[in-house]
Formats: structure tokens, C-alpha cells, sequence
């Protein structure tokens, strides 16, 4: 076996292609769309690359088959509550399944990292933001939502037997629309619809400007102190919905203000893997133009939960219940969506987990972040369960 570092186009698409072998009998992955993968690499597109660097390495077999892949990056940016080391990623693993295969990829990833000053890595994780290609998938081997790693069940025996540990779980959640929620978020959303100070609105799109800076500020209460999260700008935040504007429900993204400021938001976007799964990694003017026809069929009938955040002095109050009633009103009479999976929560954060408990979502999924620690001889310690 020979490992060979992406240098130039040829074998950066030789990396991109490698899960289609890896998963060509395999009925529930989803080809990501090539864009999305290319992008986390191009320094152009990632800002990840003003804090840090990245390589990538393709695995070839005696016969000058692709059978493996990895990526190994630095971040200054990337932390967790209770870090003792400067610690590395590694993402983007792919591999048949063979130990000796895995642990070459595993020791080029570490070697690197090593030379960079790391004393551990963590993965499968993103070099970039935590909500997309975070985690290995261990329990609910289903089709992955957009931007969601997919993995066949025995890499975490090649990530275990490596000597990685679990550093923390990933749940996801599923719920059915038309779900009757539990009475107390109906008793707290009375208490808030009779108070006139209080109001809930979905996002409009001919309004953007108004409401990235509305996510700005929610977002720095209520995520910037977290690890790893930073203060963003409402430049960014409109930069953000921008993009995400030609995919918006606007019934699907929701605020709530007190005396009309902004103090929580919940959004969600509809499920693009449904439309994705036919595009086999292609957006091309055709493919975009397939995308339109695909959704004007009604193919997407399910929607994901991105991020839900609340001002600390609201948290606990049950302005989340109130939130969610206005919001589950207009959507389940719209009838256009028939499920909803939430992104995944850390094991280590019991608030958002109970969020989902009690709105009666059952878990669709788990995934894990994994970490290796170069000494061997330190104690390993989980990541840290947040207050």
C-alpha cells in the first residue's frame, strides 16, 4: 500500500471520488455534492485557513486502487470547554475494511499533526464549523441529512481498535410533524401570547437585513460564550442567510421578541438530501435546473433543525415552549412537511437534550467524536458536561 498526498487537481479528484467505491453497494449514502466537499479545501472558501492549515492523503493498494482516504488539519479556533493540549482534526476518513489500511491513514494524519506542535486529534470532525461533516456515525445507519457525515457500521471498530476514545455523542432526533406536543409547552405559550411584549415572527426574505442582525445578537448572547463559537457579525449573519436564501421556508425559520427585541430564534431548512440523492455531486446549470423541477414535484417533505438559541436571561422561562407552539401552528397546518430531524446535541449539553425529549422527538441517530491522545500514558478525560 502506498499513501500519496493531494498536490493537484488529479488526485484531488481521486480524493473526491473514493466513497463511491467505499459505498456503491451501500442503498442508504448520499453523494454529497462536490461543491461542498471542494470548498472546505479551498482557502478561497474556507476561513478556516486565516487560523490554520490543512493536507490531505489518498491510500492506493498493490494494484494502484483508491482504497482509503484522510484529512488532518490545525485550527487556532478550534477548542473545547476543559482542553488540556493543543489538539488537531482529522476528517473526510474513508477506507475499506482493513486495520493495516486505517492505521496508515491514521498515522500519516497524526505524524502531521505531530510536526505541527498537536498533542491530540480529534475526528471525524470538519476544519471549519462544527454544523456540518462532524462525528462518525455509530448507531442509526439511515440516509444522512444534508451536510451530515455517513459512514458504513465497521469504522468505528477501525477508529476504536486504533486507539481513539470517545470524547463525546452526538444525538439527532426525529420527530413526526403533526405530533401533538406536551401540555406544558401549550401552558407556557399561554402565558406569552396574553402578554403583548411578547411576539413571535418568521423570517421574510425580502427582509434579511432586518433579521441577520436580529441572529447576530441572539446568537452572541446566547452561543459566542460556548467553545469554540465566536462573536458574528451582522455582516456575517446576512451573509449567511443570504446564502441560505434560495432554500428558505420562511415558515420554517422563527423569532421571538420582547418589546421588539430580539431574545430567541429557531431555524430550520427543508431536507436537501432528498433532492441532492438525484444529482449524484453534480450542480451544474442542469443539475440546478433538475434541483427546481425536483422541488416544484414536492419531492422534500421532511425539514431539518439547524441551531435554536435563547438569550440567557429567557432561558428556563419557557419562551423555547412559545417559540415552538407559534411555530409548529403555521407549520403543521401548511401540511407540506410530514418529519423533522433535529442537528445533533452533545451528550454534554442536558438542557438542549431535554428540549428535544420533551417536544416527543425519539432518537433517529448517534454519532461520535472521537479522540486520540499522542501520549499514551495521559489520562483520557470526555468532554465536560456543560452547566
Amino acid at each position: 500500500m502506498e499513501l500519496i498526498q493531494v498536490t493537484d487537481q488529479l488526485t484531488a479528484n481521486e480524493f473526491l471520488h473514493i466513497p463511491l467505491r467505499i459505498y456503491k453497494d451501500d442503498p442508504n449514502y448520499i453523494r454529497p455534492l462536490d461543491k461542498d466537499i471542494n470548498n472546505v479545501f479551498d482557502p478561497l472558501k474556507n476561513k478556516a485557513f486565516r487560523f490554520g492549515e490543512c493536507a490531505r492523503w489518498i491510500l492506493r493498494n498493490e494494484s494502484d486502487e483508491s482504497i482509503g482516504r484522510i484529512a488532518a488539519f490545525t485550527n487556532k479556533k478550534y477548542k473545547n470547554k476543559g482542553d488540556e493540549q493543543p489538539t488537531g482534526g482529522i476528517g473526510f476518513f474513508e477506507c475499506i475494511n482493513t486495520q493495516e489500511a486505517a492505521d496508515m491513514l491514521f498515522d500519516v494524519a497524526r505524524h502531521w499533526l505531530m510536526q505541527r506542535g498537536m498533542q491530540a486529534m480529534d475526528g471525524p470532525i470538519n476544519f471549519g464549523e462544527r454544523d456540518r461533516w462532524w462525528g462518525l456515525v455509530v448507531e442509526g445507519f439511515k440516509p444522512p441529512i444534508y451536510l451530515m457525515n455517513y459512514n458504513p457500521p465497521y469504522y468505528k471498530t477501525l477508529f476504536e481498535d486504533y486507539g481513539f476514545k470517545n470524547f463525546y455523542n452526538q444525538v439527532c432526533w426525529h420527530l413526526f410533524v403533526q405530533t401533538r406536543l406536551n401540555a406544558q409547552f401549550y401552558t407556557q405559550h399561554a402565558k406569552y401570547a396574553a402578554n403583548q411584549d411578547f411576539k413571535a415572527r418568521h423570517i421574510r426574505k425580502n427582509d434579511l437585513k432586518k433579521f441577520a442582525l436580529d441572529f447576530s445578537i441572539v446568537y452572541n448572547n446566547a452561543w459566542a460564550k460556548h467553545e469554540g463559537n465566536k462573536e458574528m457579525s451582522a455582516e456575517i449573519a446576512l451573509k449567511m442567510l443570504q446564502s441560505m436564501k434560495p432554500v428558505i421556508d420562511e415558515d420554517l425559520i422563527w423569532f421571538v421578541y420582547h418589546k421588539d427585541e430580539p431574545i430567541a430564534f429557531w431555524i430550520n431548512l427543508p431536507e436537501l438530501n432528498q433532492i441532492f440523492k438525484y444529482l449524484n455531486g453534480s450542480f451544474s446549470w442542469w443539475a440546478k435546473l433538475k434541483y427546481s423541477w425536483l422541488k416544484r414535484q414536492g419531492v422534500c417533505n421532511k425539514f431539518t433543525g439547524i441551531v435554536f438559541g435563547v438569550t440567557p436571561e429567557y432561558q428556563a422561562m419557557g419562551i423555547d415552549y412559545y417559540m415552538i407552539v407559534e411555530g409548529a401552528k403555521v407549520i403543521q397546518a401548511k401540511q407540506q412537511y410530514n418529519e423533522l430531524e433535529l442537528q445533533w446535541q452533545g451528550d454534554f449539553n442536558p438542557k438542549m437534550l431535554n428540549i428535544s425529549k420533551n417536544i416527543g422527538a425519539e432518537q433517529s441517530r448517534m454519532l461520535t467524536t472521537y479522540r486520540y491522545l499522542f501520549d499514551r500514558s495521559k489520562e483520557f478525560k470526555r468532554h465536560p458536561v456543560l452547566n
